[in-house]
């Protein structure tokens, strides 16, 4: 079993930034994929970004111009850097790991952007 404590989220100002943090701990298997998702009110959960053990990206779309995901493999951590935020970006932001086929999630973190 893995377990994701995500933190970061807030609220901020259009136009500004958040740095989103997600650390795995537990079973945690070095190949993995770790990521980001989220979630408005009454919208389906949707991709923002992954990243592989190998730091290869995948962003959803629309996301790549504002949003950059890395990771410290050494710390199990995942991060987000999201700039100039807008408020459509408000949603509550999940972490996700995934390892052959099994996928684990964070409790998500609030993310409102304000006009």
């Amino acid at each position: 079993q893995v377990q994701l404590v995500e933190s970061g989220g807030g609220l901020v100002q259009a136009g500004g930034s958040l740095r989103l943090s997600c650390t795995a701990s537990g079973n945690i298997f070095s190949i993995n994929v770790m990521g980001w998702y989220r979630q408005a009110p009454g919208k389906q959960r949707d991709l923002v970004a992954k990243i592989t053990h190998t730091g290869f990206k995948t962003y959803g779309n629309s996301m790549k111009d504002r949003f950059t995901i890395s990771r410290d493999n050494a710390e199990n951590t995942v991060y987000l850097q999201m700039n100039s935020l807008k408020p459509e970006d408000t949603a509550v932001y999940y972490c996700n790991y995934l390892v052959y086929g099994q996928s684990s999630w964070g409790q998500g973190t609030q993310v409102t952007v304000s006009s």
